[in-house]
C-alpha cells in the first residue's frame, strides 16, 4: 500500500506532537534550572506545529491539483 504525501505529512505531525507532549509533560515533572523557558517553548510549538503541518498538508494539496490541472492541457 503506497502512502500519499498528505499521509506522510500527518504520519510526521502525529509522531511529533506526541513526542512533543511527552516532553512538555517531562518538563513540567522535572526541576532544573531554565524549566521555564523550555516549558514555554513546548507550549508555543504545541500551538505552532499544528499549524505548520495543516499548512504543509494544504500546499501539498494545492500542488497537486496544480500538477492534475498541468497535465490536461
Amino acid at each position: 500500500m503506497k502512502k500519499t504525501p498528505k499521509q506522510i505529512a500527518a504520519i510526521i505531525g502525529i509522531v511529533l506532537l506526541v513526542s512533543l507532549y511527552v516532553a512538555t509533560l517531562i518538563v513540567a515533572i522535572l526541576d532544573f534550572p531554565g524549566k521555564g523557558h523550555l516549558f514555554a517553548a513546548c507550549l508555543y510549538a504545541t500551538i505552532g506545529l499544528p499549524i505548520i503541518i495543516w499548512l504543509t498538508i494544504w500546499s501539498l494539496g494545492k500542488l497537486k491539483k496544480k500538477e492534475d490541472n498541468s497535465e490536461d492541457t
